[in-house]
């Protein structure tokens, strides 16, 4: 099974050399470890889960006269794999829904209320004011629709493509600092929050001043590499399409609306202790009738262009299939009891939450930091602050409560490490596809800046802690 993983692994992180997108590839990785885990080692999973065997047992009576093997079988098809695929379940619909409202707000052209207001010439000014847009959206968008939103705005403001790439360069390293503090900002920060590893105000309040630092670092010398003023004067001017875009008034509050839905959802989860995707999935629904009354309304032309029924083929279906190959992969391990020998290596060698962490954010510059995160969250579960008293090292095991520090800076560690390389987040690899940014210009002028940003960043977490 860890050969399976390591090869689809690589495959994974060859994607573009190999031709076959990461989806496919996870997928069928997760398909033949599931095979492997109950073919080969069925028992493994009984091993590492005995309490919830025996209560499975009880409940079923009926398979009590079937051999061990075969009891093993069933507890992880009918159970295990239905547990598993509950908790996944929880991510995906909730991104799915996540994504359907920044494609709404996109499709009416919200987003462009923001993007058009920016007028400076100054490049150093200009590179500033784009980056922290870019680092307040991304806690509130996902950072890969973020980057792909400024890269946009990027051709219609710099016409030199070099000077281009040192904005769009930071505008990756902007938007994975960005989505690091926030619960709904970045895939990795939205399955730990949806597993109860962190929790909404104590992530921000935590990781917000780490993720400003890891962004203002590079931030200020890459503006030493911009000089002078924007020979072409920049439009404010909205173009107006033939076709289906609302008025300005119209996309503002398509714009408002996306916005307060995806804000309003750590809300919802606190008052009323539901999953997060029953919340965005809420709102979802609240938009989509108003835009529906809308457009019943309305005499607008290719009004079905815009409609929620036409808008949700638009979100990256091949995405959220990487997302299930990827857990579905890593729960197998986890099943087997593999993370939790890996886990309490981890914990004997090394025995420091803050050098495991940046460990893997380093690592997530290398290989894709969701599965990366769910690895960890499978080597270390969740820590019971009753049981603290009990534990053979209660100040260790403290790390590994809810809103733990293992927990508050691995969202950070993550999230920012990925900037380290331009195919270190979805971020960069959308940004290096849009711009045609050299993997080695990137690595030349950029790596050791994001790489200065991000340390600096832990060590203000650290002092935090400390202080």
């Amino acid at each position: 099974m860890l050969l399976v993983f390591l090869a689809g692994y690589v495959c994974i992180a060859m994607e573009h050399k190999i031709k076959i997108d990461k989806a496919a590839i996870a997928l069928v990785m997760a398909g033949v470890m599931w095979a492997i885990l109950i073919l080969t080692i069925p028992a493994s999973a009984v091993s590492v889960n005995t309490d919830s065997f025996r209560e499975f047992l009880a409940h079923n009576p009926a398979i009590n006269n079937l051999n061990f093997i075969e009891q093993s079988k069933r507890f992880i098809v009918d159970f295990k794999l239905i547990e598993y695929l509950g908790d996944i379940s929880s991510t995906l619909f909730f991104l799915i829904g996540a994504m359907t409202i920044v494609e709404l707000i996109d499709v009416h052209k919200g987003f462009d209320i923001i993007t058009d207001r920016i007028t400076s010439k100054n490049k150093r000014k200009l590179l500033w004011l784009i980056s922290g847009i870019t680092f307040v959206m991304s806690a509130i968008l996902d950072n890969l629709t973020t980057s792909i939103v400024m890269v946009m705005l990027l051709k219609k403001l710099i016409p030199n493509y070099k000077e281009r790439w040192i904005f769009a360069s930071m505008i990756i390293i902007a938007a994975n600092s960005g989505g690091a503090w926030s619960p709904i900002g970045d895939v990795t920060t939205i399955m730990l929050w949806i597993k109860g590893k962190i929790s909404s105000w104590p992530l921000i309040s935590g990781v917000l001043l780490p993720s400003i630092a890891s962004a203002v670092i590079p931030l200020i010398f890459a503006s030493k590499l911009l000089k002078g003023e924007l020979k072409k004067s920049v439009s404010t001017e909205i173009k107006k399409q033939e076709s289906n875009i609302l008025s300005r008034r119209g996309r503002i509050i398509i714009l408002i609306l996306g916005v307060a839905a995806l804000i309003s959802v750590p809300v919802f989860k606190y008052f009323t202790g539901l999953p997060p995707f029953i919340g965005v999935l809420t709102t979802l629904g609240l938009i989509w009738i108003y835009t529906e009354i809308l457009y019943s309304r309305s005499n607008l032309r290719d009004l079905h262009m815009n409609r929620v029924t036409h808008v949700i083929k638009r979100v990256d279906t091949a995405t959220i299939l990487f997302f299930l190959g990827i857990l579905l992969s890593v729960m197998s391990l986890e099943a087997s009891g593999a993370l939790n020998k890996a886990g309490a290596i981890l914990n004997e060698n090394i025995k420091n939450v803050y050098l495991i962490d940046i460990s893997i954010g380093i690592l997530s510059a290398i290989v894709d930091n969701v599965p990366l995160v769910a690895v960890a969250m499978g080597m270390y579960p969740l820590a019971d602050p009753a049981a603290l008293v009990a534990a053979a090292d209660p100040i260790y095991m403290a790390n590994f409560v809810q809103d733990g520090t293992f927990w508050q800076f691995l969202a950070y560690c993550s999230g920012v490490g990925g900037s380290l390389l331009i195919i270190g987040s979805a971020a960069g690899v959308v940004v290096m596809g849009l711009e045609k940014i050299r993997f080695n210009w990137y690595l030349k002028h950029f790596s050791l800046l994001a790489l200065a940003g991000y340390l600096a960043g832990a060590g203000v977490y650290y002092l935090t802690k400390v202080l």
